[in-house]
């Protein structure tokens, strides 16, 4: 085992590299690893013969590695023979340790398996650890694309048939660290579990776990392996975790640590039962987020949400500052569960909101989808306003419309209602969408049609052409499905579709909105079109009124209108701009309609309005009401009552010297 005792002696180099769990291999204790290799020296350390000698690897005929289709790669009379070697073919060049050296650094410079295979064919003799090093470098090749399984070029190559073969036959010699190395490399190329080769390697494994000693690196590892092999419910996962939990978390490395939230992430249903547990990693883990990498980031921000870890809230944090440096960094699957992170926790960062512009603007059109519409999400979820950031997706979008799927379109133009904004390139931008749902109109979903005619009205984008079709019996009757009832947010939606088609679209004269299909109000405590007032800032409203108008019988507060809005506070005028009582239902000239605007009403820290409040504003209007705008950021700079009294008095009666009532 040269590699192990070398190990330390080769970190000092630049250009070294140790991929995958090979660089647990480093870690060993010098006394341990030289016990290692005194106790297991591979007949590769032995003096070669004068003349050139080949290296021939037998197995037994019983002895099979199978590809996933079943098919036997090694024939069970076969035998593997490597072609004569070129580097190390004299007894000179017997591999030490600069061989062992130059191994790593030619097979780190490879960069595809056949030239990994090819390069390990020139080769005379090679020592187990090299064997696993040379499989796992074949595992990193074969998964730069992402999770795919092995070719059958590769599980056909006779040179990779004697990789496994011989980590087969001396899988009971070799050290830990290589034994879980080479059961990953395995596992991640998909090979076929019920092959001879993996059957050895777990049963290897499960009985070295039994007998107790495997490092904290290993468990890991194995953990993770079991889990692709064996799935999370497997018996043997329980002993690691139960071993896991007994080391102390301060001999974990940073990887290990990320390596053990996804161990416990496939483990959700027994979330509970390893709870105490999770705390003391969640805690544990302050002091190593400097230290993850981009990708290790993403992945512990990605464990916290699937173990559904809301008290770990100051981990989030940290993670939160942190990976704003990290933006232009992520994979768009790293970057897709950063943001599904802070969609979960509820968090705001202006830093990050800051570096997520400036990425998705300069980067967008390299986005995938699922991350384009993720931005939009967290973007709608947390009310920013970002205009960067929409009028980047909207071109986008022009551009690459034919790679959305219809629920990626739903959130990717749902935000531009909710937040009220029209990009520069708006004409552009719909009709794309319009040719869009007219050429694929039945794969849409109609719940998700239904959301995205919606949200084009909030923004005065009238979708006429859509909405013969959506009021239609046989449409509503899609939209409901297999259910008793229309859900109360289809049919608000509905009915305000259909009440801008009224006031806004009155050249509109197709088909119209049954009434069983119309809600009387907008104004429902689950889902709502309508943002219910703000109590401390209608109180404060509510005492200036009384002391300008002299008394609570003059005006209402949370009128539900004929047309389904709620008025915060109504006032009724007579013919001559008298204050009425709001019990009186004669002589009313004109009826006054205050907006008490709260923050959550508009965009995140902005003056702009949400889209569901400008629309009702829009229509209240056009319904006759004199619509007021009491906005909270106005109301806050007033230090007195006597301001506030001035204030809605300028407000209420601009032209006006008193109030008579």
């Amino acid at each position: 085992m040269a590699l192990i005792t070398l190990r330390r002696n080769l970190c000092h180099l630049s250009d070294f590299r140790i991929h995958g769990a090979l660089a647990a291999l480093r870690n060993h204790p010098v006394s341990r690893v030289h016990k290692i290799a005194e106790e297991r020296r591979p007949p590769w350390f032995c003096p070669l013969p004068s003349e050139p000698v080949r290296v021939r690897f037998h197995h037994a005929c019983g002895q099979k590695f199978h590809s996933e289709n079943g098919n036997d790669l090694l024939h069970p009379a076969g035998e593997l023979v490597f072609p004569p070697a070129h580097d190390w073919d004299t007894p000179e060049q017997n591999p030490s340790r600069v061989d062992e050296q130059t191994f790593y650094e030619r097979l780190n410079h490879l960069t595809s398996s056949e030239e990994v295979l090819s390069f390990v064919s020139t080769l005379q003799a090679l020592p187990d650890t090299l064997a696993a090093g040379a499989l796992q470098r074949i595992c990193d090749m074969e998964r730069k694309d992402g999770d795919q399984k092995l070719p059958k070029e590769i599980l056909k190559n006779s040179v990779f048939q004697a990789l496994c073969v011989q980590l087969e036959r001396e899988s009971s010699s070799l050290p830990d660290p290589v034994l879980v190395t080479a059961l990953q490399a395995l596992t991640l190329l998909h090979a076929d579990p019920q092959s001879s080769l993996l059957l050895n390697l777990v049963a290897e494994c499960q009985r070295r776990l039994q007998r107790g000693g495997l490092e904290v690196h290993s468990l890991c590892i194995l953990g993770e392996s079991l889990i692709k092999l064996q799935g999370p419910g497997c018996a043997t996962l329980e002993l690691i975790i139960c071993q896991l939990q007994g080391e102390k978390l301060e001999e974990f490395t940073p990887e290990d640590i990320v390596t053990l939230y996804r161990i416990l992430q496939a483990c959700t249903v027994k979330v509970n039962q390893h709870q105490a547990f999770l705390n003391r990693i969640n805690t544990f883990s302050l002091s190593v987020v400097y230290s993850l990498s981009p990708a290790l980031m993403s992945q512990m921000l990605g464990a916290l949400v699937v173990l559904d870890q809301t008290q770990a809230l100051p981990l989030f944090i940290k993670l939160g500052k942190s990976v704003v440096k990290h933006i232009p960094h992520f994979t768009n699957e790293e970057l897709r569960k950063v943001l599904e992170a802070f969609i979960y926790f509820g968090h705001n960062d202006r830093f990050f909101t800051k570096a997520l512009e400036q990425h998705v603007a300069s980067a967008c059109l390299t986005l995938g989808p699922d991350v384009v519409s993720k931005v939009m999400e967290y973007c709608s979820r947390k009310r920013i306003l970002s205009k960067p950031i929409l009028d980047a997706v909207a071109e986008t979008f022009i551009c690459q419309s034919e790679k959305f799927s219809p629920h990626q379109i739903s959130e990717l133009i749902e935000p531009f209602g909710k937040l009220n904004y029209l990009p520069p390139n708006a004409s552009t931008l719909f009709r794309k969408l319009e040719n869009m749902l007219l050429t694929h109109f039945h794969y849409f979903p109609p719940k998700t049609l239904l959301k995205i005619l919606h949200s084009c009205s909030l923004i005065e984008c009238h979708p006429v052409n859509f909405m013969a079709k959506i009021f239609s019996p046989h449409f509503l009757q899609k939209l409901q499905g297999e259910e008793l009832y229309l859900d109360r947010l289809s049919l608000a939606q509905l009915t305000q579709l259909f009440l801008t088609s009224v006031l806004e679209c009155p050249f509109y004269k197709g088909q119209k909105l049954l009434s069983k299909y119309q809600v009387r109000s907008f104004l429902t405590p689950c889902c709502s079109l309508e943002t219910p007032v703000d109590f401390q800032l209608f109180r404060s409203v509510k005492t200036g009124l009384i002391d300008l108008l002299g008394a609570r019988v003059y005006f209402a507060s949370k009128v539900l209108t004929p047309y389904c809005y709620t008025i915060d506070v109504e006032i009724k005028l007579d013919e001559e701009g008298l204050v009425l009582p709001s019990a009186v239902h004669e002589d009313v000239h004109k009826r006054v309609a205050l907006c008490i605007d709260d923050p959550k009403r508009f965009s995140l820290n902005s003056k702009h309005l949400l889209g569901k409040e400008a629309i009702k504003q829009r229509h209240l209007r056009l319904l006759g009401y004199q619509v007021v705008q009491i906005p909270y950021y106005e109301i806050e700079v007033l230090k007195s009552r006597g301001e506030l009294v001035e204030y809605l008095q300028r407000k209420l009666f601009p032209q006006s010297t008193g109030v008579c009532w």
